[in-house]
């Protein structure tokens, strides 16, 4: 498996870590703090998602994982990142989207959430973005149905005359939540 692009967190000039946590944590969900920061930006179709770039460890090239039997369709398998068994999970699959063959695009995003290091299969990653939090507005509401739980707002970005949109994931929580199965509460 080929390492593609390596990220950790840095300070900023001012001390703090990037992306508006204090000390290098998480800020809540919804709170100021996290209305700000940096962004990794991936593909999942035709639709643009951020990352927090702090949640980021690496990104790394898709390699057919070893496949667990009794787990459910979005997780693909599991595989050996340098001695420690990483867990691969298709956000194509885990949040419904439609199914595409996996390509030279095709990218593991390797996470590292609340101390457990998790893959999550996406189509292509584009940059990292770093958003104001007046580019930030918030998650729409949907009908209760609809689990847009793990959407904390939508990035809107300019460029020149064109705008477009970027989805951001609360990734800690989708990926820590009872349903995954993969990080004790």
């Amino acid at each position: 498996m080929e390492t593609i692009a390596e990220s950790r967190p840095q300070a900023r000039p001012n001390g703090r870590p990037h992306g508006g946590a204090e000390a290098g944590r998480p800020a809540a969900a919804g709170s100021p703090a996290a209305q700000g920061g940096e962004y990794l930006t991936v593909r999942l179709g035709a639709e643009e998602y951020g990352i927090d770039i702090l949640r980021v460890q690496e990104i790394r090239s898709y390699e057919a994982p070893t496949r667990i039997a009794n787990v459910p369709a979005f997780i693909k398998g599991v595989v050996n990142l340098r001695g420690v068994i990483v867990p691969i999970i298709d956000l194509r699959v885990k949040l419904g989207c439609e199914r595409i063959e996996y390509n030279d695009f095709t990218v593991v995003v390797v996470l590292n959430v609340r101390g457990r290091v998790v893959g999550a299969v996406v189509d292509s990653v584009s940059d990292v973005l770093e958003l104001a939090r007046d580019d930030i507005k918030p998650a729409p509401e949907l009908s209760s149905s609809i689990d847009a739980s793990y959407i904390t707002g939508i990035g809107a970005i300019k460029s020149g005359e064109a705008e477009r949109m970027l989805i951001l994931m609360d990734i800690e929580g989708l990926m820590s939540s009872a349903e995954m199965g993969l990080i004790d509460a």
